[in-house]
């Protein structure tokens, strides 16, 4: 059984009251198993919603996050928040952590993996669900320690804390902690069906550029030329007002770079953060050496198809069951360019799902999930939608 719920009440306790009396009015009078809890940041005292929240929720394993954005069945919505609270007698959800994402995004990744595992068996789980702090860190890397512990086959998904399009600083929440700079997660066993569907809809203008000097997520020679050259080229120099309290994801977050990728008819997204004197430029995730990447652009209409791509594809790997809910981890930078019909995109997911399946999501600053949507390997993406749909 699953209920989500909402509130725009802007004092923390009477939100999650809200919220909370909403989203358990469908499980029947069980307590829930697993709690979800999105929040903006610059609305809320995030350790006063999380204190509230455990007050009501006795053993629920407690998961969340700071937004920039949250999404629910009715649609975007701002400066509230949205929980998910989910029973079940044939699913086990176990919680975990990893710490200190600046240091290490890796063994961040890791250390989340291995509290990921079933404490009783050793076991891993069938699939996780993780929530990082994008502005920490190479998100690749924490999905590849993830990866190292679980194998290349896994299947997670996840999105990046926001903090309401301010890039300053992300939260995450794990039972009643308030955390930064990491990343918490929840490890799924038991008896289920999932799908996951991975779409951004962007195509690439102008002519690729070769990246001649890179390290990690950090992108400093384009061609052998400074980085934000490309967008100088593309743009004019008058165009890219680059400074300290002005991050260069703001302004160029419409147009992401597009790696190349050779083995598939996709291109991965990466959004630009910030741009140096020299005029390197770090991306949310790596951009590796010697790979082809274009400047990207995006239409409103092709974002709403690839949004319902999405939903048809994770509903296809449910093999005909359908969805108890599903959630939506949904790039901030689509939300910048649907603007007033951000609604229409929730509507396409929401028509293909069934209108009756509990929804709920948020806007963030990157997700996690499989190239392509296919059950390949995990990666880290920008500027996509990525719907995780469960199913008994």
């Amino acid at each position: 059984m699953v209920g989500v719920g909402s509130s725009k009440n802007s004092n923390p306790e009477e939100a999650v009251s809200e919220a909370y009396y909403q989203a358990n009015d469908t499980l029947n009078g069980n307590q829930p198993s697993f709690l979800m809890l999105l929040a903006s940041p610059t609305t809320y005292n995030q350790q006063g919603l999380l204190n509230s929240l455990k007050e009501k929720s006795g053993e629920a394993v407690i998961i969340g996050c700071s937004t920039s954005g949250e999404i629910t069945s009715n649609g975007p919505m701002d400066n509230s928040i949205a929980l998910l609270a989910v029973y079940s007698d044939q699913m086990r959800f176990v919680p975990g952590l990893g710490q200190n994402i600046k240091d290490d995004p890796r063994k961040s990744g890791v250390e989340l993996a291995e509290n990921l595992k079933s404490k009783e068996t050793d076991s891993n789980p069938k699939a996780a669900i993780i929530l990082p702090d994008g502005l920490a860190g190479n998100g690749a890397d924490i999905v590849r320690g993830i990866l190292d512990v679980f194998g290349s086959d896994f299947v997670l998904a996840g999105g990046s804390a926001g903090d309401d399009f301010e890039f300053k600083q992300t939260f995450q929440y794990l039972d009643n902690q308030v955390l930064s700079g990491s990343v918490v997660g929840v490890g799924m066993y038991g008896e289920f069906n999932f799908g996951v569907g991975v779409r951004h809809g962007w195509i690439p203008i102008g002519t690729s550029r070769k990246v001649t000097k890179s390290e990690s997520n950090v992108v400093y020679e384009l061609d052998g030329k400074p980085a934000i050259q490309i967008y100088e080229d593309n743009f004019g120099k008058d165009k890219i007002l680059v400074s300290k309290d002005e991050p260069l994801a703001k302004l160029a977050i419409t147009y992401p770079l597009g790696i190349v990728l050779t083995d598939q008819n996709e291109y991965l997204i990466r959004d630009p953060i910030t741009v140096d004197e020299q005029g390197a430029i770090t991306c949310a995730a790596e951009v590796p050496e010697g790979s082809d990447v274009f400047i990207m652009i995006g239409s409103r209409e092709e974002a709403i198809e690839a949004a319902g791509d999405a939903a048809h594809k994770a509903l296809t790997q449910l093999g005909g069951k359908k969805p108890k809910v599903a959630i939506l981890f949904n790039c901030i930078a689509r939300k910048k360019l649907l603007m007033d019909k951000k609604k229409d995109e929730i509507d396409k997911i929401r028509e293909i799902i069934g209108g009756d399946v509990p929804l709920i999501g948020f806007y963030t600053y990157g997700e996690q999930a499989p190239l392509g949507g296919e059950v390949i390997t995990c990666s880290f993406h920008n500027e996509t939608d990525v719907l995780f749909v469960l199913a008994e």
